[in-house]
């Protein structure tokens, strides 16, 4: 790595100071002159810790000016790792070959060691849910070395961990990133708790299928994304105990959302709809309409396949979305969508899968194509009645 470059990783790594470093171009003296003394020693001491053979030549350009000997000066060789101390020593022994001395010690009381990196660097934020269950997860977390990580997942409650990239970046761009992602209107999501998110990532990876492996990145970062203390609160719950009660015009509003692809409809497992799909199929082929017309029929259909769906998990999977959900809604200030959200999930709660009309009405929206296709077959058709 050239001395520009680690220049340029340290203006990621010092955003303050990201400004004056980078207009230098990677020109040493440039950048010493734009730079006050305990600046400089930040620099330089970034430089020593995380790049050490270019910090080398950064010292050598330095030490002949006053500026840079008292940066050098300053630097503490005991907070230093390994090979930013041998840094350090080469470069004292090369200036004693001159005849210039550095002191051993530092020579002010307020010694350049690294910064510290700032604790609201970190974040979390969810994106709403699309049809099919999955979401964005993103964590940001501040880097030990310097700057920040990104992780990016796409999560499914039902279906496992799906993505997961990891982005490094300047601790001020983490934080333009959090905050433009999670402005009203941007469409991306909004904030959460980084240990609910956490806990969050870790739900969605114990349903990872046998059959495909959690992704490689996932794993390697897994004890930093997917690990939460007890007792973590999540958005759901959030939402669930601020609307302790919902009633049967929140439930019509989530029904109208459902019939207007405004949320859902969250498939199950392909099994159960299979079966259902069959049994439309036999409808249709039927030449002869019972009384009461398809719809009818259709009804029945979707009861049986309520049933056959919505078992205990499934049910328990459909609530936490619609929980989840409604914090969405709720901190973007639309209450009515909330409570709507939070109706539909008690319904899984607390009643049986077969007579929940949202229940229903998930399954009518995957299997609505079909259902419409034959009743524009009925319409056409010579219906017979008992």
């Amino acid at each position: 790595m050239s001395l520009a470059d680690a220049l340029d990783r340290a203006a990621d790594a010092l955003p303050d100071l990201a400004e004056v470093i980078r207009p230098a171009n990677g020109d040493a003296a440039r950048v010493l002159e734009a730079l006050d003394g305990e600046k400089a020693a930040s620099v330089l001491a970034w430089m020593l810790a995380e790049a050490p053979d270019d910090a080398g030549e950064l010292a050598a350009e330095w030490a002949g000016e006053e500026a840079g000997f008292a940066a050098l000066s300053s630097i503490d060789e005991a907070s230093l790792p390994k090979p930013g101390r041998k840094a350090l020593r080469r470069v004292r022994h090369r200036l004693r070959s001159q005849g210039i001395v550095l002191p051993e010690a530092p020579a002010a009381p307020k010694v350049a060691t690294l910064p510290e990196v700032e604790p609201d660097v970190e974040g979390a934020f969810v994106s709403p849910l699309d049809p099919g269950g999955s979401r964005a997860i993103v964590i940001v977390q501040a880097n030990p070395s310097g700057g920040a990580r990104i992780f990016e997942l796409v999560a499914n409650d039902w279906l496992g961990i799906q993505s997961c990239d990891v982005f490094k970046a300047s601790r001020g761009k983490a934080k333009r990133f959090l905050r433009e992602a999670t402005q009203v209107g941007s469409g991306a999501g909004v904030m959460i708790e980084v240990d609910a998110a956490r806990v969050m990532v870790a739900r969605a990876a114990e349903r990872q299928p046998k059959d495909r492996a959690l992704p490689r990145s996932f794993s390697e970062w897994r004890s930093q994304i997917a690990a939460a203390p007890e007792g973590v609160s999540l958005p759901g719950d959030e939402a669930a105990a601020a609307f302790p009660e919902t009633d049967a015009e929140d439930r019509a509003r989530l029904l109208e959302m459902i019939e207007q692809n405004q949320i859902g409809p969250w498939p199950p497992l392909e099994e159960p709809l299979k079966e259902t799909v069959d049994r439309l199929n036999e409808a249709r082929d039927a030449k002869v309409v019972v009384a009461g017309g398809t719809q009818g029929r259709f009804e029945e259909i979707l009861e049986d396949a309520a049933e056959a769906a919505y078992d205990e998990a499934f049910s328990a999977c459909t609530a936490a979305r619609f929980e989840e959900s409604a914090y969405l809604f709720w901190k973007l200030s639309r209450e009515p969508e909330a409570r709507a959200c939070l109706a539909g999930a008690r319904s899984f709660r607390e009643g049986e899968a077969r007579s929940n009309p949202v229940a229903r009405a998930l399954l009518g929206r995957l299997l609505a194509p079909l259902m419409q296709e034959k009743e524009e077959e009925e319409s056409e058709s010579l219906l017979v009645k008992p």
